[in-house]
């Protein structure tokens, strides 16, 4: 039975090149000069934490990390903002989630549009992927190209394509 599963991975080397050319252009550019602007990694938990004088500079440091992130091929969809906190005095931070793996809601959803779909295909949560089994290649194909189309909010991989 051919298989494929459906995942969502970020490659956290380019992550962390990524937030490296961030940081190194945050601390050359004019604008930025003599503010404590930042971008900082949790590895564990996969959360950046960019840290500025204030609001502007905070969308500022936001908008060279995502231009950064999808020069290095990171889809910016699997970036989640937290909430905007005050720090000491002006001083603003805010947290990044790096989202990975497909979450339970969003695989209850692409296994309810692969059963509504009536193609003659199985779906199945498996951890934080979806796996899909079916009796034909053409089948697998098909449902590739639909998952695509419905769900566009949030970065998918089809990998193990298995004959």
């Amino acid at each position: 039975m051919p298989t494929f599963d459906i995942v969502s991975e970020v490659n956290q080397v380019e992550v962390h090149n990524a937030l490296d050319q961030t940081n190194k252009e945050i601390t050359n550019r004019f604008d930025f000069k003599g503010s404590d602007a930042r971008v900082e990694l949790n590895e564990k938990e996969k959360m950046l934490t960019v840290y500025a004088d204030d609001d502007f500079k905070l969308t500022q440091v936001i908008d060279v990390l995502t231009g950064k992130l999808a020069k290095r091929g990171i889809d910016v969809r699997c970036l989640k903002t937290g909430d905007i906190d005050k720090v000491s005095g002006n001083k603003v931070k805010q947290t990044v989630a790096v989202r990975e793996g497909v979450e339970q809601e969003l695989a209850k959803k692409i296994v309810k549009v692969v059963k509504d779909s009536k193609l003659k295909v199985q779906a199945s949560i498996q951890g934080d992927a979806v796996r899909i089994t079916g009796a034909k290649k053409d089948l697998l194909q098909e449902t590739i190209a639909l998952v695509r189309k419905s769900i566009t909010d949030f970065p998918l991989q089809f990998k193990n394509f298995r004959d």
